[in-house]
């Protein structure tokens, strides 16, 4: 998954994208366990593809916590 696809989803869809990754990487690793699967690269692949995703969810709230307070002293 590349940045520019990551960065077109709702933060709604990141999570849900991360739960998805992380039962596929379950998966993955369980099938790599009991025999070698054909590309034991797509395990290295799948983290990181989470990490990517972890990261921009972390972006967008960090992005939100510092919205929040400047819209707060707006008010008063």
């Amino acid at each position: 998954m590349k940045t520019s696809e990551i960065l077109e989803l709702s933060t709604e869809e990141i999570v849900s994208r991360i739960s998805e990754e992380r039962a596929n990487l379950t998966k993955l690793k369980f099938a790599h366990t009991v025999s070698a699967i054909e590309n034991p690269s797509r395990i290295s692949k799948v983290r990181k593809d989470i990490a990517r995703l972890n990261t921009e969810l972390t972006k967008r709230k960090a992005a939100d916590a510092a919205a929040k307070p400047e819209s707060a002293s707006e008010t008063e």
